[in-house]
């Protein structure tokens, strides 16, 4: 904290601690009884966790727990076949596809320039035949 929020804060607590003394007997009983009733029923939240650190307890939990039926299994499996296959299609897609392509044309004899001719298509259709 930098000097003038510290001071500021300081400023803060004072005023606060000043109206407390300001309170007669009673309100500050009760205000301490609602404070310990609501400290009993604190319970602390954990924090969501961003990344795959989230992977160690999710795997916890299962490990912890006593029910392993077909189902939960069958899911599990299912995600990971699935994650399986996405990852080989993205592989071998169109990326690679992309990949060929621009390694063709710069291995090739002719120029890029004949490719983006217009009529290079069709004297290519012609000489075919």
């Amino acid at each position: 904290m930098n000097q003038p929020e510290h001071e500021l804060a300081g400023k803060i607590v004072q005023h606060l601690e000043y109206g407390v003394d300001q309170l007669d007997p009673g309100t500050r009983e009760r205000l301490l009884a609602a404070r310990k009733a609501a400290l009993s029923h604190y319970r602390e939240q954990p924090e969501p966790v961003f990344g795959l650190a989230w992977a160690g307890q999710a795997l916890a939990r299962v490990a912890e727990s006593r029910f392993y039926n077909a189902r939960h299994l069958i899911a599990i499996a299912a995600l990971i076949l699935g994650l399986v296959g996405f990852a080989y299609w993205q592989s071998v897609g169109p990326a690679n596809e992309l990949a060929d392509i621009d390694a063709s044309l710069l291995t090739d004899e002719l120029p890029i320039n004949a490719y983006l001719d217009k009529g290079f298509d069709s004297w290519l259709k012609r000489a075919s035949r």
